[in-house]
């Protein structure tokens, strides 16, 4: 059985969210601006219904003011603020949302402006809004969900699509597979994300709640399951085995329905779920990761039972700073509804972290209120002010206790006032709160009735006092294993530094002994004659890490033994390494360096700073920290700072080079865990050994999980990636590549040209394409001999010849095999024939237009729903001919000028046919199979002259087959009885309604090509 992603998920999702409560509406009977796709008699109707009194002529001004706040370059920020708004004219009753509001769904609305379109397969309105869509591919679609954020990614770049963009809040992306463990391309499943003028992020969404179905989904008549099936022509599909069973609530899209679209939980991510983020790239807009949601509805619980403090345990990189944002909208709201106002407070316990929290809260939109002493402290804590703003907009303070949390006086507030609530988050909750100091008690006497919520990756661990001791049970709990399949973070590989470098520094460190004496360590790890042998070490291992990886962005940063060790190495660098060429305008004559000499140079270290408390002034620092987020320098040298709290992304290699021991000791590794570009470890450098603190570490960890998991264990394992699975897929790589010369690139590329198999030559890319971690994953397992039997440096050469060799084979199967019409435009056609390498600027420039132009051509073939029409084999033949005769490596600047002026001319041709295509559907109440049909039978031999007459046989025939199917749809499982069901029917509409002249011949051929369209469409096969 073929799938066909329409009949096999669209039909059932469209099915399971009526039972979730909204109503299916057809686009046939309805009408709407195509401007913004609203639903304006709707619209106007639940905004009467939800604000009293209002006045058609007020109705009117506020949608022309939501019509013109979605032309803004905001990502909708200002119409989603009208969009939650409860105190003047509300667009959504949130206070009675299921009783007051309108849910619809509708299914292939047109998001169109000019001649660019394109077409989700199911939106739901909220109040006639067109708030969110959900996009379905069947079961094991090529590409999976990737395809799909290709996609997205395209149109969100577009402008045209500004408007729709603006108003959309929420998209599912489903091929309805469950996720896999094995699967970190997020090619299986169902994810949520929400805009994105670039590149929307898909997430995992794991329910945690258990749900009664019976209780949620609403049981549908047979009439309203037969209306939607009518109205999308897919009648016949109602008793097919496969319709049935996608009925399921349980199917992966299915299931993210009810998480996401159930009224109340709808309800809970309109109101609270998104934040729009000043990032230094611009304006983005985020949505609540499904930890942070949980987090929330926990915290509320625990409120409701009364219980004042806990702790949010989610590790690093989860999003502590996001989640306590969120929380602050959640919970100004759950006070308020309670006559209480909140009061919020973010404890850090340095400077830099006040610095850093007092940024994200503002790049969030809230006013910060920042406090730095014990004083201003004091002075806050007895003030019955709510916030310092004289704007009204919500507020955090940030409080800084590095100062005063060993200070003994108590900070005393006898005024309570009960209307004000303070919630107090303390960040990182693992360190700086010791119960025998002073800070703890402080704040516990300041305000008896606060409420203190601890956030922390790593929880302090021992006998003597650990962070439940301090902070309470464990509200919510969120591990490494899930965050890193989830892809919020990276698994860690940790590299031992190589054999051959240690010997020499051993005989260095005897060196130096001999000529100081016994003396101390810290001296001797800070001698020069020391640092500068590591310092090459580490310089060449990053320059090596940038080619192995692809990617010249990537920055390291060193923990170094000492402060002097640090000022040291920074000396050398800049010595050593740093770039001290100034530009020399007398070279324009000279010849240009080449692109692959630039690639070289681009992996160069050059840059770097060092980090000390003592080196520089607090702003230097900061600038330098900021410098190093934005890629201006390539290392940071460090001793104590930046080990905890400090976030980059591009920080993908970290050099240890003194011991760290406990939880300071996961701090400073998942400093490394971000996610980044498509990266997929970050790499730890041990120069201190720190294997056996970070097993006594981990063991800590096992011991708290086990009493607080028990039998469920086996959600969480070592962050660290295990040895044997590295050692495992080195001698898999080993076997894959033993049969070839990977010496010689060029007789590799003759050795792989004869394969012509695409599974082997797949094996071989696999392998290969994992060069961005071989090189590490060999050095960690110890196997050095294999360094020398495989250039490292040849690894990228080698791989990207097999990948060229693999696109031209995908090509030419594309091209050449009889279905190849489902294989060159349904696939990124122009991601795979674009493998060639791009040398001379200007062809880079001219490669970009020509992969562009392939793209919507292709995009505009593939979504021809007639791939029989002469007109379409012709442009899909005269697509083929333009990439099928040639080394596509070979393709020449004249000659991709050449291709894009015929490809714009096949698009040209192409978008003619499908105006043509759509305009004969819609005539056929949007029915493909009946617009093929007509299609089919005015093309040889007409029946008539008149193209008139044959629609109204056609729709008669249409009408009477539909009524049979409805009737009894058990007809399809018998296909000797629906040839003789529509041979009659054919006879009575051609001949005896509209008096065609036609003969057995005819009527047989009439009846085949009907009969056909039916069984294909019953059976899931594509037409």
């Amino acid at each position: 059985m073929v799938f066909n992603e329409d009949s096999r998920v669209k039909i059932p999702s469209i099915l399971h969210l009526m039972q979730l409560g909204y109503q299916y509406l057809s686009l046939k009977d309805n009408t709407w601006d195509e401007g913004t796709n609203i639903f304006t008699e709707i619209f106007h109707k639940q905004i009467t219904a939800i604000n009293n009194g209002i006045s058609h002529t007020d109705i009117q001004k506020v949608y022309d003011e939501v019509s013109l706040s979605l032309e803004n370059e905001d990502l909708g920020r200002a119409f989603y603020h009208k969009l939650i708004d409860q105190s003047g004219i509300k667009l959504i009753d949130f206070e009675n949302f299921e009783e007051n509001n309108s849910f619809h769904v509708v299914t292939e609305l047109p998001y169109q402006k000019d001649d660019e379109n394109f077409r989700p397969d199911i939106i739901l309105l909220i109040n006639g809004m067109p708030l969110v869509f959900v996009e379905v591919k069947k079961p094991n679609n090529r590409d999976g969900i990737l395809a799909e954020h290709k996609r997205m990614q395209t149109r969100f770049q577009n402008k045209k699509f500004r408007k729709f963009i603006n108003l959309t809040q929420l998209m599912v992306f489903s091929n309805n597979m469950n996720y896999s463990d094995d699967d970190s391309q997020m090619l299986e499943g169902a994810f949520y994300s929400t805009t994105n003028y670039y590149k929307p992020s898909f997430n995992y969404f794991r329910e945690e709640e258990t749900f009664d179905l019976q209780t949620i989904l609403q049981p549908i008549t047979e009439d309203e399951e037969n209306f939607v099936l009518k109205d999308t022509n897919l009648l016949s599909i109602k008793n097919s085995q496969e319709y049935t069973s996608n009925k399921n609530p349980n199917t992966a899209t299915n299931a993210i329905s009810t998480s996401l679209f159930q009224k109340k939980r709808l309800k809970f991510l309109l109101q609270y779920a998104f934040a729009y983020v000043e990032e230094e790239k611009g304006l983005e807009k985020h949505v609540m990761r499904y930890p942070q949601l949980f987090a929330t509805k926990a915290i509320e619980k625990k409120l409701e039972k009364g219980i004042k403090k806990g702790i949010i345990w989610h590790t690093q990189g989860s999003g502590k700073t996001a989640l306590a944002y969120f929380n602050i909208k959640y919970l100004t709201d759950y006070y308020q509804k309670k006559s209480i106002i909140p009061k919020f407070y973010f404890i850090v316990d340095r400077l830099d972290l006040l610095t850093q929290a007092a940024k994200e809260f503002t790049a969030r939109g809230l006013v910060v209120h920042k406090i730095d002493s014990r004083e201003a402290f004091t002075k806050d804590i007895k003030s019955t002010e709510v916030i310092h703003n004289s704007s009204g907009k919500a507020e955090i303070t940030v409080v800084n206790i590095q100062k005063f949390k060993d200070d003994p006086d108590v900070i005393k507030n006898n005024d309570y006032n009960l209307s004000v609530q303070r919630v107090f988050f303390l960040d990182e909750v693992h360190r700086s709160y010791n119960p025998k100091g002073s800070f703890l008690a402080n704040l516990e006497l300041a305000d008896t009735h606060s409420i203190k919520i601890g956030l922390t990756g790593t929880p302090l661990l021992g006998n003597e006092y650990n962070s439940k001791t301090l902070f309470g049970d464990y509200i919510h709990k969120y591990y490494y294993n899930l965050s890193i399949k989830d892809g919020y973070t990276l698994r860690l590989i940790r590299e031992e530094i190589e054999t051959n470098y240690k010997l020499a520094l051993q005989k260095t460190l005897e060196e130096i002994k001999i000529l100081q004496g016994n003396t101390d360590k810290k001296k001797v790890f800070a001698h020069y004659k020391f640092v500068e042998p590591m310092l090459d070490y580490i310089v060449k291992d990053m320059e090596q890490a940038r080619i192995a990886m692809s990617d010249n962005s990537i920055g390291g940063m060193v923990v170094c033994d000492s402060s002097d060790q640090a000022k040291m190495m920074f000396d050398i660098f800049q010595e050593n390494y740093a770039d001290k060429t100034e530009p020399n305008l007398n070279l324009a004559a000279e010849e240009p360096i080449t692109y692959t000499t630039k690639k070289k140079e681009a992996s160069d270290v050059k840059t770097a700073k060092v980090i000390l408390h003592d080196i520089g002034t607090k702003q230097e620092r900061k600038d330098w920290v900021a410098d190093f987020k934005a890629g201006k320098l390539d290392f940071l040298f460090v001793y104590n700072m930046l080990l905890t709290g400090f976030d980059a992304k591009r920080l993908k290699k970290l050099y240890i080079g003194r011991k760290i021991k406990s939880h300071n000791l996961l701090q400073t590794l998942t400093r490394v865990n971000r996610t980044y570009k498509n990266h997929k470890y970050g790499f730890v450098v041990d120069f201190a050994d720190i294997q056996k603190e970070f097993e006594k570490t981990n063991q800590d960890y096992f011991n708290e999980l086990q009493s607080e998991l028990g039998d469920e264990m086996q959600h969480y394992s070592n962050l660290l990636k295990p040895e044997h699975e590295i050692k495992d897929e080195i001698e898999e790589i080993k076997d894959i590549l033993f049969k070839f010369n990977t010496v010689n690139a060029t007789v590799f590329g003759e050795q792989i040209s004869e394969i012509n198999e695409r599974t082997e030559i797949r094996l071989i890319a696999k392998a290969l394409n994992n060069a961005k971690e071989l090189y590490n994953l060999i050095r960690l397992s110890g196997n050095f001999e294999l360094l020398e039997k495989l250039d490292f440096r040849k690894l990228s050469v080698l791989s990207r010849l097999t990948n060229d060799r693999l696109a031209l084979i995908n090509t030419k199967i594309a091209l050449e095999n009889n279905v190849g019409t489902d294989n060159i435009l349904n696939t990124a056609l122009e991601d795979v024939i674009f493998a060639f390498t791009k040398v001379k600027e200007e062809e880079m420039v001219l490669a970009d237009e020509l992969k562009n132009t392939l793209q919507r051509t292709r995009e505009m073939l593939g979504g021809n729903f007639d791939q029989k029409d002469p007109i379409f084999v012709s442009l899909k033949e005269e697509l083929e001919r333009l990439f099928k005769k040639k080394n596509l490596s070979e393709v020449t600047k004249e000659e991709m000028e050449a291709n894009i002026k015929a490809l714009n001319d096949i698009y040209d041709k192409a978008k003619k046919l499908e105006r043509e295509n759509q305009l004969l559907k819609a005539k056929y109440d949007y029915d493909a199979k009946y617009a093929r049909i007509h299609k089919r039978l005015m093309e040889k031999d007409p029946l008539t002259e008149s193209e008139r007459k044959l629609f109204d046989a056609l729709m008669g025939l249409k009408s009477a087959v539909d009524k049979e199917i409805m009737q009894n749809s058990k007809i399809l499982e018998n296909e000797s009885y629906v040839e003789r069901m529509v041979m009659r029917l054919v006879v009575n509409q051609f001949k005896k309604e509209q008096h065609i002249d036609i003969n057995t011949t005819d009527v047989k051929r009439i009846n085949s090509i009907i009969v056909k369209e039916y069984m294909n469409e019953y059976n899931g096969y594509v037409a």
